[in-house]
């Protein structure tokens, strides 16, 4: 009686969880819809050790003490939505902070890789970004009491590999858990009005996202190390290591119908530039609320075009006519639904010249022939 009592718990449960996870990606969602814009961003970080500025990873840090530096670090004063954060196990906190890693079988414990500030949901792109800057600058005062420095570098510059014991029920969940070990990215979350989602076609806006992320990409490209040195591609001197791995498993974005229906953008590379991360959210924005874009592709294009960007950047085939196509009409139709167009107008200019911060990185890297310097001017928001 109690195995057949038991069995038809089971059962129920596994029901009620598929029915719970078939409306959980419903996108989009009525009953989570919002009337309003909401923005919020999530920065993978690097740590380094101080006053050497050494990368560091999972074998030099401690889930547990990275941890308890987190909690100390008050952040109830900052504007914004902090109800729609999530508890990130095996941290016992919601917080703004979460030690990223790998999470291990036992669920209690994780090889850190890094620490991710997570802003709160705000109703402008400026309260964001100002809650990041102070997020930024509390982190930072917090860690550096223990010698540490949180950098904005897209993957490890020394480590490659990782391997660790199975951690998940699907196998590739498995195997991307391992990937991500090196790398470091942001996630832009973006919120719109219900109004702009009646005619959202999910399969339609995903071949949208393919055929632009590739040119959105290239303008942030930043993570050309590799190994300690340089990463170079049949001689060649590459501009995103991060993004020649993770284009081939990763997508460009995710839906979450049941969180008032966001759109995590999974495009752009980390920076230290607060103008950049304005700019990204406006061209995500743009991919929404621009209706007369029409590139459309599947994901295998997107990944040979990423595989491009990751070792040209800006000089990639067909970016900047992707880019000018996106561009274009963009201030008076982001002014129409009451955003600033102005940071913009800073990567037409970084188009025109071709330059990105992989190109700064490199240069600063040439002319001592070390890390030290690169991450240094990585580990302050400018």
């Amino acid at each position: 009686m109690f195995v057949g009592l038991n069995l038809f718990e089971a059962l129920v449960s596994m029901f009620l969880n598929t029915e719970n996870q078939i409306l959980k990606n419903v996108f989009p969602n009525r009953e989570t819809a919002v009337d309003h814009f909401q923005f919020g961003l999530e920065a993978e970080f690097m740590l380094v050790s101080l006053p050497e500025y050494k990368p560091l990873w999972y074998q030099d840090l401690d889930f547990k003490e990275l941890n308890a530096i987190l909690e100390d670090i008050p952040f109830e004063d900052i504007k914004g939505r902090f109800d729609l954060l999530k508890l990130e196990s095996p941290s016992k906190k919601i917080m703004p902070f979460v030690v990223e890693g790998y999470h291990l079988p036992d669920g209690d414990d994780l090889y850190p890789k890094g620490i991710e500030i997570r802003t709160p949901a705000c109703s402008s792109i400026k309260e964001c970004l100002d809650a990041y800057k102070e997020l930024h600058l509390r982190l930072q005062n917090a860690l550096a009491k223990h010698n540490l420095k949180a950098v904005a570098l897209s993957h490890h510059p020394i480590e490659t590999k990782f391997s660790g014991p199975c951690n998940k029920r699907r196998y590739d969940y498995w195997q991307w858990a391992m990937e991500v070990m090196t790398t470091y990215g942001p996630d832009f979350n973006i919120s719109v009005p219900q109004s702009l989602l009646d005619d959202f076609n999910q399969e339609d806006f995903e071949e949208l996202v393919n055929y632009y992320s590739p040119a959105l990409c290239a303008l942030s490209v930043g993570s050309p190390f590799y190994k300690n040195d340089l990463w170079k591609v049949n001689g060649e001197q590459g501009s995103s290591y991060r993004i020649h791995k993770r284009s081939v498993i990763a997508p460009p974005i995710e839906f979450h119908g049941d969180q008032e229906n966001r759109f995590e953008f999974k495009i752009f590379e980390m920076g230290p530039y607060l103008q950049d991360m304005s700019a990204y959210f406006l061209l995500s924005l743009l991919l929404i609320l621009n209706k007369d874009l029409s590139g459309r592709c599947d994901k295998a294009t997107r990944i040979y075009e990423m595989g491009e960007v990751a070792r040209r950047g800006l000089k990639a085939k067909n970016v900047k006519e992707k880019l000018k196509e996106v561009l274009k009409n963009s201030e008076p139709l982001l002014k129409a639904y009451g955003l600033d167009p102005t940071p913009l107008t800073f990567l037409k200019s970084r188009i025109e010249k071709e330059q990105t911060l992989a190109d700064e990185l490199i240069n600063l890297y040439l002319e001592k022939e070390s890390l030290r310097d690169p991450l240094e001017y990585l580990s302050t928001l400018r």
